[in-house]
């Protein structure tokens, strides 16, 4: 019995839940110690955000049973092009769920009665939730959906009436003597933030990314990644300019729960944990969804022969349950060696890796829009789609630290040897 496939409002739902998560609950208060003028940092990132969804959509039309990577990039640009696309993308997307998992404990143990700097508490609270989203996905696609969207429902309301009702406590003035608070050009630091902003938008590719369950995915997935999209950057848009217009930049940028400091502020002392279990709630679901993109991408890969056959193995819901164990698993490591002694500095050190190679599996969209194939050969629009990707992928990876990228070069690099090495014959 085939698993039931999802329809345009949850796959929508999806790439929107997997983008409003740990970075918009946590990044406005990195971004206060810049100033306002991030607002134009969020604005050009959107755009960006918006440009890669085009390329993305264009793809799932062009291959309507894409399921990864792999389905648009080999055709193309060859097999070993997508090897890498895939299993980068792969990796992304699993290493980056323990960034998720950092900022929903963070929030978390607002309400709990520990002491949320003491890393044995946080350790254990982040590993404790990795184990619980894997449970829900044992579940199978459609109920991790479901929970998703109530996540998104209940997370997002009270920061929504936060949203609507915090305007009448916007301070014009308090936002405008904190435009930019770095001494250096506006230019200069729109551009320097970047990598870390587009954090939020990883994950406008997951409506493609899972299209194998998505009903109509001709006409679904481009409506999905281009709506969820549209409605991210709105929401982080006017999240940013409302809370740095409302508490002062240094005070903002000391908080570890930005949102819940807000509501504080607007609503009084009993909207501060209303706001932290939302914003739990929230980036828990988040954490659920790329559990389960996680899962599919991870057998998408392993059907093709890029990782080991286990990987493929999926339940009659759909859920890959022995290859998300794994994962877990392996991100339980992650958390432990990325333990850092403030929450702050652990989610900086995983988004900055977690971009950079999220960013070159989508230099291979480009490329193969650009490129085309015999059987669909690039016309205008694809070729421009290509272009613009190519160059929005550009602005994401000379904004970064060269240490990130030079990282995140030798990952791909190492992998492509093993994969030539060892896994040639069997992909």
């Amino acid at each position: 019995m085939s698993a039931k496939k999802i329809g345009p409002l949850l796959a929508t739902f999806v790439v929107a839940n997997n983008m409003i998560g740990s970075g918009f609950f946590l990044l406005p208060a990195s971004l206060a110690g810049q100033g306002g003028v991030t607002a134009l940092s969020w604005l050009l990132g959107t755009v960006i955000a918006v440009v890669l969804g085009g390329a993305f959509a264009r793809l799932a039309r062009d291959y309507p049973n894409l399921n990864c990577p792999d389905d648009y990039v080999r055709p193309s640009l060859g097999r070993d092009m997508g090897f890498l696309a895939t299993t980068l993308y792969w990796a992304s997307s699993w290493i980056g769920n323990n960034a998720i998992a950092v900022a929903a404990f963070g929030y978390l143990v607002t309400l709990l009665p520990i002491d949320g700097s003491d890393t044995t508490w946080r350790i254990t609270g982040q590993v404790g939730l990795i184990w619980l989203m894997f449970a829900i996905n044992l579940l199978g696609p459609r109920q991790v959906a479901k929970f998703q969207s109530f996540c998104v429902v209940f997370g997002l309301l009270p920061v929504a009436v936060v949203l609507l009702g915090g305007w009448g406590h916007f301070d014009g003035d308090l936002y405008a003597a904190a435009w930019n608070v770095t001494g250096e050009s506006d230019a200069s630091v729109v551009f320097s933030n970047l990598a870390p902003i587009f954090w939020a938008f990883v994950g406008l590719e997951t409506g493609a990314m899972v299209a194998g369950i998505v009903r109509d995915p001709d006409k679904n997935v481009p409506r999905a990644t281009l709506g969820g999209i549209v409605l991210a950057g709105v929401v982080y848009l006017l999240s940013s300019v409302l809370v740095m217009g409302i508490v002062p930049a240094a005070e903002l940028a000391a908080s570890s729960a930005p949102f819940a400091l807000v509501a504080g502020q607007i609503f009084g002392a009993w909207a501060i944990p209303v706001i932290a279990a939302a914003a739990a709630l929230k980036a828990t679901g988040t954490l659920g969804g790329w559990m389960l993109v996680s899962g599919e991408s991870g057998a998408r890969a392993a059907q093709r022969g890029y990782l080991p056959a286990v990987f493929g193995r999926l339940m009659p819901n759909g859920a890959a349950g022995v290859g998300l164990a794994i994962v877990a698993a392996a991100m339980t490591g992650i958390a432990f060696l990325t333990l850092a002694p403030t929450v702050s500095g652990q989610f900086e050190t995983i988004i900055g890796m977690v971009v950079l190679l999220v960013v070159l599996a989508y230099v291979a969209a480009g490329l193969s829009l650009l490129v085309g194939t015999p059987q669909r050969p690039s016309g205008l629009k694809e070729k421009a789609l290509g272009v613009g990707a190519l160059v929005a992928c550009s602005l994401l990876i000379f904004s970064s630290p060269w240490s990130m990228v030079g990282g995140a070069a030798l990952v791909a690099v190492l992998a492509w040897i093993g994969f030539r090495v060892l896994g040639n014959k069997a992909a």
